[in-house]
């Protein structure tokens, strides 16, 4: 009797053990449970998207003018400050005018002496024409005199000879007025000459443009045509962008220009998102760079915001055409060591890593090749803390 109740004795202590030990387990089975992973998602979707190239470009100006003078001179005035906007024909330098005025005034004088020459040796033409024009009736009426022998045949023969030389002064008068005409035409030039050394005394802006470095201020004296210019004036509205891309591109790009008769082209500040400006593509060199198997190519903007300036180095991309892709934001991709990867989100909410073909990027999305499907959704932030087949929490972006 009494080792019965000693075994059902026994029998109840293993059972509370038993019910203890499974408390147990269930306690341990709840704590090791893998909490949920907080992430941001983005749906996959295709749209149309530019087909282009993408090349790092120079902004250059559209005209470059480097202003010299051409004349020896002193500079007696500046009429602008450097980094100022000038319009064509505006002021720019004065270069003292006084030395090239007297040189004027004395070529003006010695061009009024010549042409007094020109009426003078005029009219000793006309004084010997009209005495030829005497000699000459003479002589008809001395050869009748003659002819009947009324006069003696000396005085006949001296009013020839007279005749004759009066001739020969004609001539030499008509060579002194045309003497005097060439020496009053070299006088003209010189006075042409003149004139135009006073008008170089004021130097004026041959284009609409920036200006640069000032090189010269009032009081120094400058050199006609020197080697150094003494400020530089760049045209950058427009601009030119010049950038190039290998030869294998060429007959697409001719292909596309052919059809669409302009090309776009956009600019974005090296290594940032946003496009700067947009122009259109006006150049083709008509040779392939041998030494680099590139084509040269030029973009002209209007840049009437001076977003660009000469000498910027820019990221360039020549859209060519636009297909359907597929886009996902940039930052849902992952580097890996089989290549860039994404996480996919599933119907239950759990992730699986996905290896993808990558195409071009736009900025903050990229065009993927091969991997996904439109209206996939994949994870853009979060992706350190998760694995395959982990369940995730989906929160509201925070640029939402």
């Amino acid at each position: 009797m009494i080792g019965a109740r000693l075994t059902a004795a026994a029998q109840a202590l293993a059972g509370i053990l038993l019910l203890a030990g499974c408390s147990d387990n269930a306690a341990g089975k709840a704590r090791v449970q893998v909490p949920l992973v907080p992430v941001t998602v983005s749906d996959v979707v295709e749209r149309t998207v530019p087909v282009e190239l993408t090349a790092v470009g120079n902004a250059q100006p559209f005209t470059s003018v480097g202003i010299k003078s051409q004349v020896n001179g002193q500079i007696m005035e500046v009429r602008f400050k450097e980094g100022q906007d000038v319009r064509k024909d505006d002021l720019l330098f004065v270069i003292d005018p006084r030395p090239f005025e007297a040189a004027l005034r004395q070529a003006e004088a010695a061009l009024g002496q010549r042409q007094a020459e020109v009426q003078q040796s005029q009219a000793n033409l006309e004084r010997d024409l009209a005495q030829l024009q005497n000699a000459k009736v003479q002589e008809g009426r001395y050869r009748d005199l003659v002819d009947r022998e009324l006069i003696a045949r000396e005085q006949y023969d001296q009013l020839r000879t007279n005749w004759a030389a009066l001739e020969a002064t004609v001539q030499a008068d008509r060579a002194a007025v045309e003497n005097a005409k060439a020496a009053t035409r070299a006088a003209q030039a010189n006075v042409d000459s003149a004139r135009l050394q006073v008008a170089y005394t004021t130097i004026r802006a041959p284009i609409d443009g920036r200006t640069g470095n000032l090189l010269v201020q009032n009081g120094n004296i400058v050199k006609a045509n020197d080697d150094n210019p003494i400020v530089v004036i760049n045209q950058v509205h427009p601009i030119y962008v010049s950038f190039a891309v290998p030869e294998q591109h060429l007959p697409d790009i001719k292909k596309y220009y052919r059809a669409a008769g302009a090309l776009r082209v956009m600019t974005r500040l090296p290594r940032q998102r946003e496009t700067l400006a947009t122009g259109d593509l006006t150049f083709v060199n008509n040779s392939v760079d041998q030494t680099t198997g590139t084509i040269q190519l030029k973009a002209t903007f209007a840049n009437t915001d001076n977003a660009l300036w000469p000498g910027q180095f820019l990221d360039v991309s020549l859209v060519l055409t636009s297909r359907a892709a597929i886009v996902v934001p940039s930052r849902a991709i992952q580097p890996g060591q089989q290549g860039p990867y994404v996480f996919v989100v599933k119907p239950d909410q759990t992730v699986e890593s996905r290896q993808i073909v990558l195409g071009t990027r736009l900025g903050a999305e990229t065009i993927i090749e091969q991997g996904l499907r439109a209206a996939e959704r994949v994870v853009t932030d979060g992706q350190l803390r998760l694995v395959p087949g982990a369940k995730i929490e989906i929160r509201a972006s925070k640029a939402s």
